[in-house]
């Protein structure tokens, strides 16, 4: 038998690890899930925000940041992000 697992039970299995979360605007975010809510609203820390703009992909760094679950496209669990080799 198959087991099941349900999409808010695997994002909780990934709390304390690397996540990539990709936005549904130009921006993604990389950094470690702190924790979430029943809306998928997040808290990450030792964050990177990966802002793709006219000019290139911008990358700023943040300690921390609350990410609202509306606005989120895709996770990404152990991923270090864009261009990860």
């Amino acid at each position: 038998m198959a087991s099941q697992v349900l999409p808010l039970e695997l994002i909780d299995r990934c709390i304390g690890s690397r996540i990539w979360v990709v936005m549904k605007s130009e921006r993604e975010f990389t950094g470690i899930l702190l924790g979430f809510d029943d809306f998928v609203n997040m808290v990450l820390e030792d964050v990177t925000e990966y802002e793709t703009t006219l000019q290139g992909r911008k990358a700023t760094k943040l300690s921390s940041t609350l990410l609202n679950g509306n606005n989120i496209c895709m996770l990404v669990p152990g991923s270090s992000g864009p261009g990860e080799s």
